[in-house]
């Protein structure tokens, strides 16, 4: 399985967001700055995080995007979710209607296992944990590379 560009720079917005909104809007422009990423690519991000009520847009000068909670709120899967969608890693893992051999299948468990323990991580660690580790990175003594 594999997390596309849209899902990792959704993260990477969302914490932007999350660390530079302080209760203002925050730029598309600005975050895209900051992450060096394309602002025209981050404006089609913004549509499906919207539309699951994980962002909130304010128009006019000094508009931009709002969190709709806490960043403790969030997970990450709450996030990958609206642009990745399921993220079992085949079908079957979720639906057994799927295969006509799901029942006798000896790797139906393997898949199953394997979307539990993605779950596991992407429902179990929160917006505000990733913030936590960007402002970790960027503390004096912080290395890129180290394992936390």
């Amino acid at each position: 399985m594999k997390i596309s560009t849209k899902g990792r720079y959704a993260l990477r917005l969302m914490a932007d967001i999350a660390q530079h909104g302080d209760g203002r809007p925050v730029s598309l422009r600005d975050a895209a700055r900051r992450q060096q990423l394309s602002d025209k690519y981050l404006e089609q991000i913004v549509t499906p995080l919207a539309r699951a009520g994980l962002l909130r847009s304010v128009r006019g000068a000094g508009g931009g995007y709002l969190l709709t909670r806490r960043p403790e709120e969030y997970s990450v899967g709450d996030i990958l979710r609206p642009l990745e969608g399921d993220l079992a890693p085949v079908e079957c893992a979720t639906d057994g209607s799927f295969c006509a051999h799901s029942c006798d299948c000896v790797t139906v468990e393997l898949w199953q296992e394997i979307h539990r323990a993605v779950s596991a991580v992407v429902d179990g660690t929160t917006l505000a944990d990733l913030v936590r580790r960007q402002q970790d990175r960027q503390d004096p003594g912080g290395s890129c590379g180290e394992a936390p």
